[in-house]
């Protein structure tokens, strides 16, 4: 029985495990290349374990360069002096990074303290930032480099389900300004993403289906097999079976990977991944950020879900079944102690604001989704009103 396959596709190798058994782990290492206009931009390596890291670093010439490993209290305490311990050997010096863990320190205070380190470090232009940690870390890291002396390279080494899949494929980097979430960023491509997924077999339970969020979320834009194989196989990826992983984590990053290069600016498509944020960030923002990005990105795929349903673009057994995949993997579909007509405001101040109207990302289908600007209030509350539980006034 063939467990792997290598499928080429517009240039891009990707892993399809179609069986999920223990045997596909033994070739369970990927490497993946993100390109931009054609070009090359970077490789993506999913690996088993930190031990081809040397390997991967080898080709960014940093032997005569220094590293600064940033990461978050939690990750600088699992992985830190791993990592260190690795990198030392190439480079010339390697300092860390490290601050209080939580969304609530992805702002401008904490990368201007990671600028002030980077100066007193005597860190130049040649020099590369490593960005160890998940979601929070990778956005801030990301961030930084792009600005510290107007732009220095840095690495990704994701370690949360979330990040893996959706933030290593990711051009933008952007920091929480105030209450607004991901108001000040730029455009700034890594040199290289390393993930190691067994990490993830470390990772507690919530913060695992906070990642799924986004995984489904793909799925519903982009790929409905992919989505109907996250439903049929999902007590193998909730047990975390290795081969489960890699197949899981390759095929989210190759549909995100097709959208980015395809739109690196978020001109066209790319706004699609954008699909349940619209909500999804108010109700992030109102909860003040107590509920986890994912839960909150899969209320408000089930807001848009069912806005596509009241359109009569998908039938109520499809809005049906995609709330049932976000419940299968222990994902809200609802939130409580929210007035909707906070949510309506909070949305209306959000950056994806075009010319006062809202830029909604709806289903036209389950796998295939669109940009729509008409999305008036009266539609935004009806939403708002169904994920919060209240009874809907047509």
């Amino acid at each position: 029985m063939n467990v792997i396959h290598r499928l080429n596709e517009k240039g891009i190798t990707a892993l399809l495990i179609t069986h999920f058994m223990e045997e596909a782990a033994q070739a369970g290492r990927v490497c993946m290349d993100v390109k931009k206009d054609g070009q090359f931009c970077y490789h993506i390596y999913l690996e088993p374990d930190f031990a081809k890291l040397l390997e991967a670093v080898e080709p960014l010439n940093i032997k005569e360069r220094k590293l600064c490993i940033v990461a978050d209290s939690t990750t600088a305490e699992l992985y830190g002096a791993e990592l260190k311990e690795i990198l030392k050997e190439t480079c010339t010096y390697v300092s860390m990074f490290v601050f209080p863990a939580g969304e609530v320190n992805k702002t401008l205070n904490t990368v201007r303290d990671l600028y002030e380190h980077l100066i007193l470090e005597k860190f130049d232009r040649k020099d590369m930032l490593v960005a160890l940690g998940g979601g929070v870390v990778g956005d801030l890291t990301g961030f930084a480099a792009a600005t510290y002396l107007r732009g220095i390279g840095f690495i990704q080494i994701p370690t949360t389900l979330l990040k893996q899949m959706d933030n290593s494929i990711k051009k933008k980097t952007n920091v929480d300004f105030d209450a607004y979430k991901n108001m000040v960023g730029a455009f700034h491509m890594p040199r290289l993403v390393y993930m190691n997924l067994n990490v993830l077999k470390t990772l507690p339970d919530r913060q695992f289906a906070c990642g799924m969020g986004e995984i489904i979320k793909h799925g519903l834009i982009q790929d409905s097999d992919y989505l109907e194989k996250l439903s049929t196989y999902q007590r193998e990826i909730r047990e975390k079976n290795y081969a489960a992983l890699l197949w899981m984590v390759a095929g989210s990053c190759k549909i995100k990977r097709h959208v980015v290069e395809e739109d690196p600016t978020e001109q066209g498509i790319r706004a699609w991944l954008n699909f349940g944020h619209t909500i999804g960030h108010s109700v992030e923002k109102l909860k003040d950020f107590t509920l986890c990005h994912g839960e909150c990105v899969a209320i408000g795929c089930a807001a848009a879900a069912w806005m596509s349903w009241k359109r009569g673009l998908i039938s109520e057994k499809e809005k049906e079944a995609a709330e049932q995949l976000l419940l299968d993997y222990q994902l809200p579909v609802s939130v409580k102690e929210l007035k909707p007509e906070d949510i309506v405001k909070t949305t209306k101040l959000d950056k994806k604001m075009d010319a006062g109207k809202v830029k909604f990302v709806l289903l036209k289908k389950i796998g295939g989704a669109f940009v729509t600007r008409d999305v008036e209030d009266e539609e935004l509350l009806r939403a708002s009103q169904y994920v919060c539980g209240e009874e809907i006034h047509e």
